[in-house]
């Protein structure tokens, strides 16, 4: 048994530099898209900085990650995708030229982040993109994804209040769940994406903060409740950057909620019964089973008062993550968030927690990363080592006073 660590993180973000994505845009929208990026002014300062060339600069990824002792990454989207006004794939397309170039914009973030993975084969797991609002193209993109060896799946948008779209517990998006159980495409709902908008008043931003976490969680029963996992068993649901401290409460309520609705339908008297209505049925299993067999939490910079919950949540559905390149993650201190997260656990619990468990669900190979990690992983000796005063200089929430008390 090695004594160092295999680290593969379950949350990492990358893009393309906007000039980058013409050759992948199909060349009939070339036109259109030097019209947008003549225009277009990126809104966020981590992309117009110096150091943006995290996102896709293959060499200097590999070897920062390889510095903070990760050999692996899923990797989420980060930058602006073409034709698009801002990050949020909800943004308004009020007409048809504008939805297909869309669409073109996606495809074309796909096949570079395509060639980005095997830039380092068997190191990154990318999460490509659909829209929703046209199921029969999503469901063409997930399967040349999966052609394409994108092994991190699908990248689930939002369906936001005022979206137009319809929900996610909607038949309507049937044939993306049976696509993704068929060729074992993970379904990955990310934080920040199913918010809606909120204005620009002070207190906005804070109310963000506070929410969008919450309306990530939506996935999760919309899925369950909507009966998808009871249609196709071999589904996969990974919630990324939630957090995971919540889920023994959620499923708590969820298992409440499903026991309380499926008894009220056998009471045909009761002011309930026509809430429970054929819910049972629907559903199949009730949600802690689902959330049993089917889902996974990317756990990003795991804190420690999430540690002693882990039983609950399943330490075979727990991936830490390091959030790379955003400020906001734990590079270059993923060793000490380790440390401040997981100092004094058992090996086993560790070793599936920062790499075992990603490896299973987004199919890494496992031996292959462990001679990597050999010379590069965190050892166990220094993992198991409590972290006194975190770095002056980190910038992840991991460190922050009141959210790094370990609750027993």
């Amino acid at each position: 048994m090695s004594d160092r660590y295999t680290v593969i993180s379950a949350d990492c973000h990358a893009g393309a530099d906007l000039l980058d994505y013409k050759p992948y845009v199909e060349r009939r929208h070339h036109e259109a898209f030097d019209a947008w990026a003549a225009t277009y002014v990126n809104p966020y300062a981590d992309l117009l900085a110096d150091t943006a060339d995290k996102n896709w600069n293959s060499e200097r990824r590999l070897a920062e990650l390889e510095d903070d002792g990760i050999v692996a990454e899923v990797v989420f989207p980060n930058t602006i995708p073409p034709f698009f006004p801002s990050a949020s794939l909800m943004a308004p397309a009020p007409t048809a030229e504008e939805f297909e170039q869309r669409w073109a914009g996606l495809r074309a973030h796909n096949r570079w982040l395509a060639d980005f993975c095997a830039a380092a084969p068997g190191r990154r797991a990318g999460v490509f993109q659909i829209l929703l609002n046209d199921v029969d193209e999503a469901v063409k993109e997930i399967r040349w994804a999966a052609d394409a060896g994108l092994r991190g799946g699908l990248l689930l948008p939002g369906t936001p209040p005022g979206s137009g779209l319809p929900e996610l517990y909607a038949s309507t998006y049937d044939p993306i769940w049976a696509v993704c159980a068929e060729l074992d495409v993970p379904v990955n709902h990310h934080a920040g994406s199913a918010s809606p908008p909120l204005g620009d008043e002070p207190a906005a931003r804070a109310v963000f903060m506070v929410e969008t976490t919450w309306f990530s969680h939506r996935a999760l029963w919309h899925l369950i409740f909507g009966g998808a996992f009871r249609r196709h068993p071999d589904l996969k649901l990974v919630l990324t950057e939630q957090g995971s401290g919540w889920i023994p409460g959620v499923l708590d309520m969820l298992d409440y909620y499903h026991g309380r609705l499926v008894a009220a339908a056998t009471k045909a008297s009761t002011a309930e019964s026509k809430f429970g209505a054929g819910l049972a049925a629907a559903m199949g299993k009730g949600p802690s089973e689902v959330w049993r067999d089917n889902c996974f939490v990317g756990a990003s910079f795991m804190r420690p008062h999430e540690v002693p919950l882990r039983d609950r949540i399943g330490l075979d559905k727990i991936m830490w993550g390091s959030d790379y390149p955003h400020d906001e993650g734990t590079h270059p201190y993923s060793r000490e968030g380790l440390r401040i997260a997981y100092a004094g656990l058992p090996r086993e619990e560790i070793a599936a927690m920062v790499g075992g468990n990603a490896a299973r669900v987004y199919g890494f190979d496992l031996a292959y990363l462990d001679g990597i990690a050999a010379k590069v992983g965190p050892t166990v000796e220094e993992i198991a080592e409590p972290l006194g005063t975190p770095p002056a200089d980190a910038t992840s929430p991991v460190f922050a006073r009141g959210g790094s008390v370990r609750v027993w």
